[in-house]
């Protein structure tokens, strides 16, 4: 089990540069993973299988002690994310089913990526966690919603098809998961070691069969026009996410402090998008471009997570910012060291009398 959980540890140490060499592997040998093409709702399904194997009654139970700011950071990702998207679309005069698929990535939930981003910032995991279940058990009922709203001027939007094939890749896969997870207990714990190895492979194999099926599309201009359309959608998520946590904690400051800022950057900067290519490659069909977004978002918000989760870390170290400070206040650390010292110098000299 310890090998196993080495390899998974390593699979993710290394996962972005594993998924561009995979595409590019699938560039030149498209064979290896068109097979794959009627099967991405089932591979996807395993991914959120196992995150339903992960979830417990107390996941759900936090979203109803906390559900302002689940609520509140779960509304801020339906909002900004997407109508950055359309902004985007309309600065860079995107058209057809290339900004179909800018769009439909912006419509989706949190990624589970941003569940580790969070973690490695010393962010507030357990709300990101949260926010993230939220999203995702939303997302069969407001990616139809969003899509026909912003959507529908470049295609038809088939509404009822979304609907059906994101319940049928996300919720009943979660809700078989958690059942799962209930009546097996911790022998599930045996099994859990080897998701994100699990996870990460059908990952790759969605991936490889965008680039499959897209081919020769992918480097003519209209297709690259999607690469700084994808950075910058990413980027603005980051900094709105952050901007309006901030915002967030000049109104309620004990619930969006500094962890809980980090958390909710990351939940609304970063995208489901194996969950985008997947959709993409189900209800649009005809137009697999469509997919092509989601694949460019899936390597670089993790390239751009890591960067960022990174600098926030060394940052904090820095300027000795306590993780868990209210505002990210310089020096809160060494101040928290000093109150801990004083409270043992304390309990010390009660012992002694």
């Amino acid at each position: 089990m310890e090998k196993v959980k080495a390899f998974a540890d390593w699979l993710t140490k290394w996962f972005t540069a594993i998924v561009v060499v995979w595409a590019v592997f699938n560039y030149f040998v498209p064979q290896a993973s068109l097979w794959g093409k009627p099967y991405t709702g089932y591979m996807l399904g395993i991914v959120l299988f196992g995150m339903g194997l992960t979830l417990t009654l107390d996941d759900f139970k936090r979203i109803l002690t906390q559900p302002l700011m689940v609520i509140v950071g779960t509304v801020a990702h339906f909002v900004i994310m997407p109508l950055i998207a359309v902004l985007l679309c309309w600065i860079f005069r995107l058209d057809g089913a290339l900004a179909v698929g800018v769009i439909l990535v912006g419509c989706c939930p949190s990624g589970t990526s941003s569940n580790v981003m969070s973690y490695l910032s010393r962010g507030d995991v357990a709300l990101d966690v949260s926010i993230g279940i939220l999203s995702t058990l939303c997302a069969p009922f407001m990616i139809p919603l969003l899509m026909q709203w912003l959507a529908s001027q470049y295609v038809s939007v088939p509404v009822e098809s979304l609907f059906l094939n994101a319940v049928k890749v996300v919720l009943f896969p979660i809700a078989l998961g958690v059942v799962c997870h209930m009546i097996f207990g911790k022998k599930i714990e045996k099994v859990t070691v080897a998701l994100p190895i699990v996870s990460q492979v059908a990952i790759l194999l969605i991936i490889g069969v965008v680039v499959a099926a897209n081919g020769p599309k992918l480097f003519v201009a209209s297709s690259l026009m999607a690469i700084p359309v994808v950075i910058l959608h990413n980027l603005s998520g980051y900094a709105l996410g952050f901007g309006f946590s901030k915002l967030m904690y000049k109104i309620y400051p004990k619930g969006f402090r500094y962890a809980q800022q980090k958390a909710i950057t990351f939940e609304v900067g970063m995208q489901d998008s194996a969950l985008g290519a997947t959709l993409a490659l189900t209800s649009f069909a005809s137009n697999p471009i469509a997919a092509v977004p989601s694949t460019f978002f899936s390597v670089w918000h993790n390239i751009s997570g890591s960067i960022l989760s990174s600098w926030w870390r060394n940052h904090d170290d820095k300027h000795e910012i306590h993780w868990d400070s209210d505002n990210g206040e310089k020096g809160s650390a060494k101040e928290s060291d000093s109150v801990h010292a004083f409270d043992a110098d304390k309990a010390a000299a009660k012992a002694e009398a």
